[in-house]
C-alpha cells in the first residue's frame, strides 16, 4: 500500500483505536483497458463500520496505480490524505443490496496513462488506527503476463553458487520471452504461451527483466537475486560513528556504519556502482560491537552521491520482509521520489536528482563539502537569558507565500521592530510530504528540503545572531513515521507493502505505545541504541546548525510505564508523574548542556506540576543557571478575558506551579490551540453595542491588554505567528478558505491546511487598528528584554476575574531604578474604576508613553476604559521607549568590535547597557565625530548603546563585543 502520510496533528490528537479488517469485493468488467469504465462493489456484510467508528456509511477508497510493467506506483490525485480522505474517493452505499461502489475509469481517476494495474484498500475517512482493509489489486488490460516465481519485484536470497528457478505465463496466445540478468540477454523462447528457466551457479547479485512481447505490447516483470557474501569479520576502525564518516584528510573516501543487530549481510548500493553492488560492496562486521560497516574509495570530491543500506535477514521471522532496502537512519540529506517533484526551484535550486529506476528514499553523500561561513555574530552569539526569553513561534509554511527560508530573511526588520529574542521554528527535519506541521517525521537528521536549502537555512540563523534573534527548533522525539529506517528494518509487512508496524525485534521501537497520546510509532526511549540516536540529533543541530534550543514535542510519551492494559487506565497512567521519563529527559538536556551550557531545553508536557518541578527545578542552581523551561498553556484563560468574560491568569507565574526559578514559557496562543481574535468574533461579549467584542476592530482593541498581562509576567513568554497583527481566521480554516465546524473539530480535516498570509497582501502593518497590537507589543517585549524588574517576581491574585492584577517587584535593584511595576486591565465591555494596591505612595510612570499619576492613596482605584490596560512604573524606562523606537541617525563601527567603537556624531553623553538592562560603562563628556569608545575592558556579548546629542536627541543601538 502506498501510503503517503502528509499531516498528523499531535498532542491534542483524539486517538481513535480501530483494527485492519479483511473485505470482500468485486469488479465489473472482470477483464478491462485502462478506458474502460469500471465498478468496485465491497460487500457490506464484509465490513464491521462500527470498529472503525464510521458513521452514516462513510467509507472510502484508497487506491494506486501501477505503469504497464506493474512498477512505478503513484497514489490516486483525488486520495486526500490518511487522516482526511478526500470525499471524491467515497463510496456510493445502496442500502437494498448492502454494497458499496465506486465507479470510474482508470486514465481518467488516476491522470496518467499505460496503466498495468491498479491497488485499493477500504478505509474510514480517518485512517489513523488501522482503519483498513487489506490492500487489493486488480490488472488493467485484456494482455496480461503472469510472473508465477519469484515474486514480481521482489528479492530472492540465496547462496553464493546457488539457483533460481524463473516462470511466466501470458493470457491471449504465444508471445516472446527474452530474460535479461544485470542488463545482459541470459535466455529466450520466441514463441510460447508459458516459459520457465532456472539460472544456476548465481555467484553475484543478479537485476532480473523478463520481456515478453505480444503484438506490439511489451510487458516487463522486474525481479532480483541477492547472493549472500559470507560476511567478512573485521573491527571496526576507532572513532566511527553511525552513519556516514567523512575522511577528513582524503576527500575520496568515506567509511558507512550501520547497527543493524539481527540482520545477516548488508549490501551498499548506489550511483557509484550504479546500484549494482557487488560483493567488494557487501559491509563488514565489527565482531565486538556487531555493527555494519564499509569504507567507500574513488570518490570524488564535491559530487553528490546517492546510496541505499540493502539489509538482509536471510530466516526473518514471521510476517517481516527478507530484505528492507532503506536510507541511511543517519542522513543529513535524503531524496523522495514522492516528494522531491513537488519542491519548488526557486525554495531548493539545483536539488539533486532522484537516482532513476530505483524505490524509497535515498541517502545523499558528499565529501569535499565547503563548510558554511559562520559570522562572528553567530561564533560569539550570547544567548538572551531565560528570563528574558520572547518566543516567536512560527511554521515556515504558513508565515509568507514561497513557505521558505528566505521569506524569513526577508522579513528579520519585522522580527527586530517586534523586538522579540528568539524564533521557534516547528519541526523542520525530513517529514512525509510537503504540506506538514512537520511532526510526522522519518528523518531526524535531515533537514526537510521543502522550505529551502541548509545553506539558506545557516544564513536565517546568522542572520538572527546578527541581530540578537536566538533560534529554537521544534523537535519530535517521541515518534517516528512509516518512512524511518530503524521501523522499516524491523517490521511487521505481512502483505509485503513495504509498510508496517515495529516487529518485536526492533531495538528502537515499541510495538505499542506505552502511553496514551499515539502518535506514529513510539519510540522506546530505555533502549540504548534509541538514546544514542536521539543525543546524536542533538549533536547534529546544535554543532552544524547552531541551533539554541529545542522545544520537546510531546514529552509525555517519553515513559515506557503506560501500556494499553496498564491498572488503572493508559490515560490515568500517562497523566501522572513517571519516573522513567523524568530520568531520561534529564539525561537529554544534560547531553545538550555538555554541547552547550547555555543550551535551551524546552519541554511540551503539559502535565502536573510535580513531574514538571523535576525539570524546571533541575540544576537550577549551577553556573550557569540550568533548569527545563516548561510550555505552560493558558489559552483558555486568555480567551475568557480578551472575549470579555472572567478568567483566571494566575498560572501564568511559574511560582504558582512550584518552579523555583522563572522557567516557565507561558502563552496565550500557540500553533496547537483555536485563535483568540477567531474566538472573539464567534463568541464575545457583545451586551455594549459601543464596545461589542463580536465586531472586528473592538476585538482587536483588547489585544494589546493580553500582551500587557502576559508577555510581562516575569519568564519566558511565548506568542504565535500573527498573534500581535490580531490575526482572526480559525485554526481549523480549511484550503477553500471555509471554517471545520465539525464536532471533532480538534482533530478535524482542515486544523492542519495550509493557511494564507493576508497580513502581507492586505498590508495589515498599514492598518492602524492592527499596527496597534503590534508597535504595543513592541513597546512591551522591549520592557521584558531590556529591564531588570521584569526578571524579578509577580504578585497575581489566584481568582477569576475581570480586572487582572499584577505586581512585579525585583527586589535585588536599587530604589532608584524601575524596580516596582503595577499591571492593570479592564477586560469588561464598559470603562470601569479598577482596583489598584501601588506598592506605595508617590510619583508613578505610565511606561507606555512616560504620562505620570501622583498616588496619595494606595487603594484609591483608576478608570480604565473597555478592553485597556495600564502598566505603571516607579519610575520611567532606563531606555525610553520612545527613544528606543526612533530609526537610528547614528551609526556604530565596527561592529562587532573588539577594543574600541565610533559614532559618526558628535555626543555629549553615551552610556553602554548589558542586553539584562544593567548600565556597565558610561562616557560623560563631550566627545567629537569619529571618536573611539574603548571597550577593551568589556566582557564578550551584546551589548546595548545609548548616546546623547544636540541634534538628534537620544539614540539607541546594539553592537557585539568580540
Amino acid at each position: 500500500m502506498k501510503k503517503i502520510i502528509l499531516l498528523v496533528s499531535l498532542f491534542f490528537s483524539i486517538i481513535a483505536i480501530g483494527q485492519q479488517q479483511s473485505v470482500v469485493y468485486s469488479v465489473s468488467p472482470a477483464t478491462f483497458e485502462e478506458t474502460t469504465a469500471i465498478i468496485i462493489s465491497i460487500n457490506g456484510a464484509s465490513v464491521n463500520e462500527g470498529v472503525w467508528g464510521v458513521t452514516g456509511n462513510a467509507l472510502y477508497i484508497w487506491t494506486w496505480s501501477f505503469d504497464i510493467n506493474d512498477a512505478n506506483s503513484i497514489d490516486c490525485p483525488t486520495n486526500g490524505i490518511w487522516n482526511a480522505s478526500n470525499e471524491a474517493n467515497r463510496f456510493t452505499y445502496n442500502s437494498a443490496t448492502d454494497t458499496y461502489t465506486k465507479t470510474f475509469t482508470p486514465n481518467v481517476f488516476y491522470n496518467r496513462n499505460g496503466i498495468g494495474k491498479i491497488g485499493f484498500l477500504v478505509k474510514a475517512k480517518d485512517g489513523t488506527g488501522d482503519k483498513k482493509s487489506q490492500d487489493n489489486f486488480v490488472e488493467v488490460g485484456a494482455y496480461q503476463v503472469t510472473l508465477n516465481t519469484p515474486a514480481e519485484n521482489g528479492s530472492t536470497i540465496i547462496a553464493s553458487g546457488g539457483s533460481l528457478n524463473i516462470s511466466a505465463s501470458n493470457t491471449g496466445g504465444n508471445a516472446s520471452y527474452v530474460l535479461k540478468a544485470n542488463g545482459i540477454t541470459l535466455n529466450t523462447n520466441a514463441v510460447a504461451s508459458s516459459y520457465s528457466y532456472n539460472h544456476t551457479n548465481i555467484t553475484g547479485n543478479q537485476n532480473y527483466e523478463l520481456q515478453v512481447t505480444q503484438g506490439a505490447t511489451v510487458i516487463t516483470k522486474k525481479f532480483s537475486a541477492i547472493v549472500n557474501p559470507n560476511v567478512v569479520s573485521e573491527a571496526i576502525p576507532v572513532g566511527l560513528l553511525d552513519g556516514i564518516n567523512y575522511n577528513t584528510a582524503d576527500a575520496t573516501k568515506a567509511t558507512l556504519v550501520l547497527d543493524a543487530p539481527f540482520k545477516d549481510f548488508i549490501y551498499v548500493a548506489g550511483s557509484f556502482n550504479n546500484w549494482q553492488p557487488t560483493s567488494s560492496f557487501a559491509m563488514k562486521k565489527d565482531p565486538v560491537s556487531g555493527k555494519f560497516w564499509l569504507e567507500l574509495t574513488g570518490l570524488v570530491s564535491g559530487t553528490n552521491y546517492t546510496y541505499q543500506y540493502w539489509v538482509v535477514d536471510a530466516t526473518p521471522i514471521a510476517g517481516t520482509p527478507s530484505l528492507v532496502k532503506t536510507a541511511d537512519p543517519y542522513s543529513t540529506l535524503v531524496l523522495s521520489p514522492d516528494d522531491d517533484p513537488f519542491i519548488p526551484a526557486t525554495s531548493y535550486p539545483n536539488l539533486p536528482l532522484y537516482p532513476a529506476g530505483q524505490q524509497r528514499e535515498v541517502t545523499v553523500l558528499q565529501t569535499g563539502k565547503t563548510p558554511y561561513a559562520w559570522s562572528s555574530a553567530t561564533t560569539n552569539f550570547v544567548k538572551p537569558a531565560k528570563e528574558n526569553l520572547v518566543v516567536y513561534e512560527l511554521l515556515v509554511r504558513d508565515f509568507d507565500a514561497n513557505r521558505s527560508y528566505q521569506d524569513l530573511i526577508n522579513k528579520i526588520d519585522y522580527f527586530k521592530n517586534l523586538k522579540i529574542n528568539a524564533i521557534e521554528l516547528m519541526p523542520v527535519m525530513e517529514y512525509e510530504g510537503n504540506e506538514s506541521w512537520g511532526y510526522n517525521t522519518s528523518f531526524h537528521m535531515a533537514l526537510d528540503k521543502f522550505y529551502g536549502t541548509s545553506e539558506k537555512l545557516k544564513e536565517f540563523v546568522d542572520l538572527c545572531h546578527q541581530n540578537g534573534i536566538a533560534v529554537i527548533l521544534d523537535v519530535a522525539l517521541n515518534h517516528a513515521f512509516g518512512r524511518n529506517p530503524m521501523l522499516r528494518m524491523w517490521m511487521n509487512d505481512p502483505d509485503g507493502d513495504g509498510w508496517g508496524s515495529p516487529s518485536t525485534e526492533n531495538p528502537y521501537f515499541n510495538t505499542t505505545a506505552m502511553h496514551s497520546y499515539s502518535v506514529g510509532e513510539d519510540f522506546n526511549h530505555q533502549q540504548p541504541r534509541t538514546q544514542n540516536y536521539v543525543q546524536r540529533v542533538i549533536k547534529q543541530w546544535v554543532e552544524e546548525y547552531k541551533i539554541d534550543g529545542f522545544r520537546w514535542d510531546l514529552t509525555k510519551g517519553f515513559t515506557q510505564n503506560c501500556p494499553a492494559n496498564v491498572a488503572g487506565g493508559q490515560e490515568a497512567c500517562t497523566g501522572v508523574k513517571q519516573q522513567d521519563r523524568v530520568d531520561v529527559l534529564r539525561k537529554y538536556a544534560d547531553y545538550s548542556w555538555s554541547l552547550d551550557p547555555t543550551h535551551y531545553t524546552i519541554f511540551e508536557h503539559l502535565g502536573n506540576d510535580d513531574e514538571e518541578q523535576l525539570w524546571a527545578n533541575y540544576k537550577i542552581n549551577e553556573t550557569p543557571s540550568k533548569g527545563i523551561m516548561m510550555w505552560g498553556i493558558m489559552t483558555s484563560q486568555y480567551n475568557e478575558l480578551s472575549m470579555g468574560y472572567s478568567g483566571n491568569i494566575s498560572r501564568m507565574n511559574s511560582s504558582s506551579r512550584g518552579f523555583t526559578s522563572n522557567r516557565l514559557m507561558g502563552y496565550a496562543e500557540s500553533h496547537d490551540e483555536e485563535r483568540l481574535m477567531y474566538k472573539n468574533l464567534q463568541f464575545g461579549n457583545s451586551t455594549n453595542a459601543a464596545h461589542n467584542v463580536k465586531t472586528l476592530n473592538v476585538a482587536l482593541s483588547r489585544m494589546s491588554a493580553i500582551g500587557a498581562v502576559s508577555l510581562l509576567v516575569p519568564g519566558p513568554k511565548m506568542i504565535w505567528h500573527f498573534g500581535e497583527l490580531g490575526w482572526e481566521n480559525s485554526i481549523f480554516t480549511c484550503n477553500n478558505g471555509t471554517v471545520n465546524t465539525s464536532s471533532d473539530a480538534i482533530s478535524g480535516d482542515c486544523k492542519l491546511d495550509t493557511k494564507q498570509q493576508p497580513q502581507w497582501v492586505n498590508n495589515w502593518l498599514g492598518d492602524a487598528n492592527r499596527s496597534k497590537i503590534y508597535n504595543d507589543w513592541s513597546k512591551m517585549i522591549t520592557m521584558k528584554t531590556i529591564e531588570p524588574v521584569f526578571s524579578g517576581t509577580a504578585t497575581m491574585s489566584n481568582t477569576s476575574s475581570l480586572y487582572p492584577n499584577i505586581r512585579i517587584t525585583n527586589s535585588a535593584l536599587a530604589s532608584s531604578q524601575l524596580k516596582d511595576v503595577l499591571i492593570l486591565a479592564n477586560f469588561n465591555v464598559t470603562t470601569q474604576n479598577v482596583a489598584t494596591g501601588f506598592p506605595y505612595t508617590g510619583e508613578w510612570y505610565n511606561l507606555m508613553d512616560n504620562t505620570t499619576i501622583t498616588v496619595v492613596n494606595v487603594n484609591d482605584p483608576i478608570t480604565i476604559p473597555a478592553g485597556d490596560y495600564r502598566i505603571y512604573g516607579n519610575k520611567t524606562a532606563s531606555l525610553a521607549i520612545t527613544d528606543y523606537e526612533k530609526s537610528p541617525t547614528i551609526v556604530l563601527y565596527p561592529n562587532p568590535a573588539s577594543d574600541y567603537f565610533t559614532l559618526n556624531a558628535a555626543t555629549s553623553k553615551v552610556q553602554i547597557f548589558s542586553i539584562t538592562g544593567q548600565l556597565v560603562k558610561t562616557f560623560d563628556a563631550n566627545q567629537s565625530e569619529g571618536h573611539q569608545y574603548i571597550i577593551s575592558d568589556l566582557n564578550q556579548g551584546f551589548y546595548i548603546v545609548k548616546a546623547y546629542d544636540e541634534n538628534n536627541g537620544i539614540q539607541v543601538l546594539k553592537f557585539i563585543k568580540e
